[in-house]
């Protein structure tokens, strides 16, 4: 009875993860698509590279959605552990 309530529980979560990836995935892509659309006809002329622009914004939107994807299903530590300045080597002297 209770491995029942812990993979509802589980199934639960792991919906509630795909839909919050979703909905974000969807909104920034239209934001930043419609942002690159109005970047696009304030400063470029040509349809070519108003389509550009247009294409970057979605770009930049998908790309952060799936950085925040990752983050929220867990899939890599936000946290990247600086290097050490001590690992880094000694600058070398050119006078010789």
């Amino acid at each position: 009875m209770e491995e029942n309530k812990e993979l509802a529980a589980s199934n639960y979560d792991a919906n509630a993860k795909w839909d919050a990836c979703i909905d974000l995935s969807l909104r920034r892509f239209v934001y930043s698509s419609l942002a690159g659309a109005s970047g696009g006809l304030i400063f470029f002329r040509s349809p070519v590279t108003r389509w550009a622009s247009v294409a970057f914004g979605a770009g930049v939107g998908i790309g952060s959605a799936y950085t925040d994807c990752s983050r929220i299903s867990d899939g890599y530590s936000p946290k990247l552990a600086p290097p050490k300045l001590d690992d880094a080597p000694a600058p070398k002297d050119q006078e010789e």
